[in-house]
C-alpha cells in the first residue's frame, strides 16, 4: 500500500522557494542560492553578471553547491526564475535566538528555565529522536550539531540525505527535524536532542509499507527514545501493519508519535499509522493567526480566505468591487483595475494568475477551488505585493451567483484566531475499536522550520507531530524513568481542550452534531499540548482516554479501569466531578480518595446506558478528576449504534510481479457479505464487467492478484469498489488503466 506524506493535499512546492517573506521588493537582502550541482567560481560570476545590483558574497564548495549574494528581492527572484540550475533562493534573515510562535504556544519558552535531575536545563539533551521520513539535510547549519546518523531504507545505505534530484527533490524530513530539534538561527522544541534520520520515503515523497516497516525495525534496533512518523495513508483501521509495528515499538520502550492525517474535517478520516493504539496520534491546531474574511456588502455572507504563501497582507483599507476573472488569463482581466478579482483554480499556476491580475491593476485575487473538498492551501513562486488568497469551491459558486445577478461590492476584515482545530486535521474515531484518535493536537498551521538550503513555512499534521515528538524529548530528559505510556499520559492529562469559535454542526460520515463548547473528543483527543504543565505533572492517569466500545444486546453496563499515580512528594486528594445529566446515561464513579507521595491506585469507572431512553448514536465528553490543585480531563467515547462510517477504504491497483498480471489492495473495516469491483466505460458509464467478486469477507486488508484471463482489454476504466453488509452498501469510485505488455 503506497504511503503519502501527511501534508495538506493541495500544498504545492514551487521551483523557487523564497522565504521568509519580505514585503518590499526593492529592499536589499542577503540570500543563499542553491544549485543543482557544483559550479566553478567563474560560472557563478557569469550567472549573476546580468544583475547589476546583485553582489557575490561567498561561494560554498563543501557544505552545499551554491553561493550567497546581496541584492534586491526583485532581482533575486528574477535570478531564480531565469536559470534552471538554480534549485532555490532562500533569504538569510536574522531570527531570534529563542523559539518560533508555535513553540511558545505549547509552553516551550517556560521549559527553558526548567532543570533536570542533573541540574541541566531541559533542552532534550541526552535524548534521541528517530525521524522516519524523506531523509534529513544533515548539512543544514541548524541541524548538523544534532545529527546522530541514520539509515536510507530506499537506497539501502547509511546516507539518509533528502532527495536532491531536480524535479523530485524533497524537503519534508528536514522540516520535521527542524521542528523537533533545530539549534541555530531558529530553535526547535528540543534544540539539544539528537536526530537519527531514517529515509523511508524517496523521490517525490512516496514510499511503501515495506520501507516504513524497515525503518521502524531499524529504529527499534537502534534503541532510539522517540520515533516520529509524519506520514500516512487514508485507511482508518487499527490493524494495518505500520500501526501494529508502532505498538510493538512502544512495547520495546520507544515513544511513538504519528500524524493523524489531513483528510478533515469529516469524521472517520484518521488514517494509519495515526490509528495505532499505543502511539500518540497528533492532530493540528492553529497558532496565533490573522485570518481574513470577505464580507459582501448588503448581506450577511462571510467567506474565510486562506492567504497563499507569498501573498501580501490582506488588511485592505476600504471596500472594492468584486469581479469575475475567469481562470486568470490576460484577456479575461480587462476591467479589474482597483477591484478584487475572483479566479477559478486550474490550468494556470497561482503565480501566473496573480501576475496577470497585478499587471491589469487588480487590488486583490481570490482563487476558488475547482474541486470539492473544502478550502485549500497553496503557495506562490515569489513574494507578491498583491494579496492572493484561496476559498472553497462552494464559496466560489456563491460569489459567482452573486456577480451574475448584480454588481457586488465587498470588504475584508481580519480576525485573530488562536487554538482552533485546523479544518484539514483528520478526525476519528477508529473503526472497529471505536478508539478516540487523535490523542492530542499541536500547532500545525504556518510552521516555520528548516529545509535544504534555507527555511520555509509549511502546514499539516506532519508539522504538528514533531512538536509532540520534541515535547516528549523534553519530558524524557526530565523524567528518564517514565515509560512511553506515562509520557503519553503526562501530555494528555495536562492538555488544554480547545473550544470552537462558534457552534458548529458536524455532518459528513456519521451525521454527528454538537452544541458543546469543546470540539468533540474524536476530533481533538485530550486537547492541545502544554509541555510545561506535562513536565510538572503531579498525577498520571493511564489509560489517558476511555473507550466503552459499542453497545451489545448482552450488556448495557460498561466498565473501564484506570491506574492513578501520585508522582509528587506530597499527599494528594482525588475526586471525580459528576458529569452533566443525560437522559439514559448513568455513571458510577469512585468516591473521594487520598494518595500518599508515589502511591498508586487502580480504580473502576462504570457507564450504564438505557438504550430505550438514550437516542444518540455516539456519546462522548470528558471526565474531570480533581487531583490536588489541578484538573485532569479524561476523554471518553461510547457507541450506541454503528455509525455510518465508510466501509471501503484505501483501494490501490497496480501491475503485478509477473507479466500480464495486476494486483489490487483494499481495506474493509467491517468486512462484507458481498464485495466486488465493477468496471464501467468512463465515457458512457456502460457496464463492462466485474474485475472481482467475493462473498463473506472478513474485516481487514484484501490483497489479490488478477490474472491476464480476468482482465478486460487494455484501456482506462471507471471502477466501482463496493461492499454490502446487513442490507447496506458503501462504494468508492476510481479510474484505473490497464496496459498489458508482451513478454
Amino acid at each position: 500500500m503506497k504511503l503519502l506524506l501527511a501534508l495538506l493535499l493541495a500544498f504545492q512546492t514551487p521551483k523557487i522557494l523564497i522565504h521568509p517573506q519580505v514585503t518590499n521588493s526593492t529592499q536589499e537582502t542577503t540570500a543563499i542560492i542553491i544549485l543543482d550541482k557544483a559550479h566553478t567560481d567563474q560560472e557563478i560570476q557569469q550567472l549573476i553578471q546580468p544583475y547589476k545590483d546583485v553582489t557575490l558574497r561567498r561561494v560554498f564548495h563543501h557544505a552545499l553547491d551554491g553561493f550567497s549574494v546581496a541584492g534586491s528581492v526583485e532581482s533575486l527572484a528574477k535570478l531564480g526564475r531565469s536559470h534552471e540550475q538554480i534549485r532555490s533562493v532562500s533569504p538569510v534573515i536574522t531570527y531570534q535566538a529563542e523559539t518560533e510562535e508555535s513553540v511558545k504556544i505549547i509552553g516551550g519558552d517556560e521549559v527553558r528555565s526548567f532543570f533536570d535531575k542533573k541540574n541541566q536545563r531541559l533542552t532534550g539533551k541526552g535524548v534521541t529522536v528517530g525521524v522516519i521520513d524523506t531523509g534529513v539535510d544533515y548539512t543544514h547549519p541548524d541541524l548538523k550539531r544534532n545529527y546522530a546518523g541514520g539509515r536510507d531504507l530506499v537506497d539501502n545505505d547509511r546516507d539518509p540525505m533528502e532527495t536532491l534530484a531536480l524535479g523530485k527533490a524533497t524537503i519534508h524530513g528536514t522540516h520535521v527535524a527542524g521542528i523537533i530539534a533545530a539549534n541555530g538561527k531558529i530553535k526547535g522544541v528540543a534544540p539539544e536532542a539528537k536526530i537519527v534520520a531514517y529515509r523511508a520515503l524517496g523521490p517525490g515523497g512516496g514510499g511503501t509499507t515495506e520501507q516504513v516497516l524497515a525503518a521502524i525495525d531499524q529504529a527499534i534496533k537502534d534503541k532510539v527514545d522517540i520515533v516520529n512518523l509524519s506520514l500516512g495513508n487514508d485507511i482508518n483501521g487499527p490493524d494495518l501493519p505500520i500501526s501494529l509495528a508502532l505498538n510493538r515499538a512502544v512495547d520495546r520502550g520507544i515513544v511513538a508519535v504519528a500524524a493523524s492525517g489531513n483528510s478533515g474535517p469529516d469524521v472517520w478520516s484518521v488514517g494509519s499509522p495515526g490509528t495505532a493504539s499505543k502511539a500518540i496520534s497528533v492532530g493540528a491546531s492553529t497558532p496565533t493567526l490573522e485570518t481574513p474574511y470577505l464580507l459582501i456588502e448588503g448581506s450577511r455572507d462571510k467567506f474565510q480566505i486562506d492567504p497563499l504563501e507569498g501573498s501580501a497582507n490582506w488588511a485592505l483599507d476600504r471596500s472594492a468591487d468584486l469581479v469575475d476573472g475567469g481562470i486568470g488569463r490576460t484577456d479575461e482581466l480587462k476591467n479589474v483595475d482597483g477591484k478584487i478579482v475572483l479566479i477559478k483554480r486550474g490550468i494556470l499556476t497561482f503565480s501566473k494568475k496573480a501576475e496577470n491580475a497585478k499587471r491589469a491593476g487588480a487590488k486583490a485575487v481570490l482563487v476558488y477551488n475547482n474541486m470539492s473538498g473544502g478550502r485549500f492551501m497553496g503557495n506562490l513562486d515569489t513574494q507578491m505585493t498583491l494579496p492572493v488568497g484561496a476559498i472553497s469551491k462552494d464559496d466560489g459558486a456563491i460569489l459567482q451567483k452573486a456577480l451574475k445577478s448584480q454588481p457586488t461590492s465587498a470588504r475584508v476584515t481580519v480576525r485573530e484566531d488562536r487554538d482552533q482545530l485546523a479544518d484539514f486535521s483528520s478526525r476519528g474515531p477508529v473503526t472497529g475499536t471505536w478508539e478516540i484518535k487523535p490523542d492530542i493536537v499541536a500547532p500545525g498551521v504556518a510552521i516555520h522550520s528548516t529545509i535544504p538550503g534555507g527555511y520555509l513555512s509549511l502546514q499539516g499534521t506532519s508539522m504538528a507531530a514533531p512538536h509532540v515528538a520534541g515535547a516528549c524529548a523534553l519530558i524524557k530528559q526530565a523524567h528518564p524513568d517514565w515509560t512511553p505510556e506515562e509520557i503519553k499520559a503526562a501530555l494528555m492529562n495536562t492538555a488544554k481542550p480547545l473550544t470552537e469559535s462558534r457552534t458548529t454542526a458536524h455532518t459528513g460520515n456519521g451525521n454527528l452534531t454538537s452544541d458543546a463548547p469543546y470540539y468533540r473528543t474524536y476530533e481533538q483527543g485530550a486537547g492541545r499540548i502544554q509541555v510545561d504543565a506535562a513536565i510538572q505533572a503531579t498525577t498520571l492517569v493511564t489509560p489517558s482516554s476511555l473507550r466503552f466500545g459499542k453497545f451489545t444486546e448482552q450488556s448495557d453496563d460498561h466498565k473501564a479501569y484506570l491506574h492513578v499515580v501520585n508522582t509528587s512528594n506530597q499527599e494528594q486528594r482525588y475526586s471525580f466531578a459528576i458529569p452533566p445529566h443525560i437522559v439514559g446515561i448513568d455513571w458510577r464513579l469512585p468516591l473521594t480518595f487520598t494518595l500518599k507521595p508515589k502511591e498508586t491506585r487502580d480504580i473502576t469507572v462504570e457507564l450504564t446506558v438505557d438504550q430505550e431512553l438514550f437516542k444518540e448514536k455516539i456519546y462522548d465528553g470528558y471526565l474531570r478528576l480533581e487531583a490536588g490543585g489541578s484538573t485532569i480531563r479524561i476523554p471518553y467515547l461510547y457507541v450506541l449504534t454503528e455509525p455510518n462510517y465508510p466501509r471501503v477504504m484505501g483501494f490501490d491497483f497496480a501491475e503485478g510481479d509477473k507479466p500480464g498480471q495486476y494486483r489490487y489492495e483494499v481495506y474493509l473495516p467491517g468486512g462484507a457479505e458481498e464485495f466486488g469491483i465493477a468496471l464501467f466505460n468512463p465515457e458512457d458509464y456502460r457496464f463492462v464487467g466485474f474485475l472481482d467478486t467475493i462473498t463473506n469477507v472478513k474485516k481487514g486488508l484484501i490483497r489479490k492478484e488478477i490474472g491476464a484471463e480476468m482482465l478486460p482489454p487494455n484501456g482506462s476504466y471507471l471502477v466501482k469498489v463496493f461492499a454490502k453488509k446487513a442490507g447496506k452498501e458503501d462504494h468508492m469510485e476510481r479510474m484505473i488503466t490497464i496496459e498489458r505488455k508482451e513478454d
